[in-house]
């Protein structure tokens, strides 16, 4: 099996709905986004998938929350935008768009320094 790691970053705004503390107040993170992809063949050129292509599909889904008030952009507009939540939408969205023979193992949001969550489909 191989695996590959991308990392990606964006900087967003949400508020949590129903929590009882600050957070629940409108704040922003500057968030870094860990995905690891994995396979058991290679391509021709020796690669799982080129570095180049997950960073695009990357870009593409993290660029729709970049510099946003996630709480309105779906699903964050019904579902709570926890880093759980964001972790579980991303690692759906990029699913989409991995070739075959290539699977998402995981995704890991960081919402700082010292906390993250991880969703592993």
């Amino acid at each position: 099996m191989f695996e590959l790691t991308v990392q990606t970053d964006f900087s967003a705004a949400h508020s949590l709905r129903g929590y009882d503390g600050a957070c629940e107040r409108l704040h922003g993170h500057n968030y870094k986004v860990d995905v690891v992809l994995c396979g058991e063949r290679l391509g021709e050129l020796g690669m799982l998938m080129d570095f180049k292509e997950v960073k695009t599909a990357l870009a593409e889904i993290v660029g729709a929350f970049d510099h946003q008030f996630l709480n309105d952009i779906a699903p964050f507009d019904t579902v709570n935008p926890s880093a759980e939540n964001i972790a579980k939408v991303v690692c759906e969205r990029l699913a989409e768009k991995v070739p075959g023979g290539v699977a998402v193992k995981g995704v890991t949001v960081w919402e700082s320094d010292r906390c993250a969550a991880t969703y592993v489909p």
